[in-house]
């Protein structure tokens, strides 16, 4: 089975995370989910760079601040095993520009249940719902 390794942003403006929706996608499992925004790390790449660069290519967006790594998931699709490392990230403007995704949406810890997650990502909304509202 294909193994890729991922980097995943969430973005806080104040007390609000920026979700991102994938685009239609012949894998179905994935295709119009929602997710945090990132990708794939590359050679010889620190996972925070890789994460600024892909910020920058899918958002125009450079966070202000990455902070730690919150958690990894490990996820194993039909057809590829997902490894995905998150990070918070913190942003001064809720100004960005979707590159490669279809719609997004800046929710509340507690609005993010009500969103149609790409199975990877429901992980970290369950831990970000359990750890409350610190950033």
């Amino acid at each position: 089975m294909k193994k890729i390794e991922v980097v995943a942003g969430i973005i806080y403006f104040g007390n609000e995370i920026l979700c991102v929706q994938r685009p239609k996608n012949k894998l179905t499992y994935i295709s119009e989910k929602f997710e945090f925004p990132g990708g794939k790390i590359e050679k010889e790449e620190s996972k925070k760079d890789a994460l600024k660069r892909e910020l920058i290519e899918e958002l125009n967006f450079v966070p202000t601040a990455i902070g730690d790594l919150f958690l990894t998931v490990v996820h194993r699709y039909p057809d590829f095993e997902l490894t995905m490392h998150c990070f918070k990230c913190y942003a001064k403007t809720k100004d960005i520009q979707l590159n490669e995704h279809i719609s997004s949406e800046w929710l509340t810890i507690k609005d993010l249940s009500k969103l149609d997650w790409a199975e990877a990502d429901i992980p970290i909304v369950n831990r970000l719902i359990e750890d409350g509202e610190i950033v």
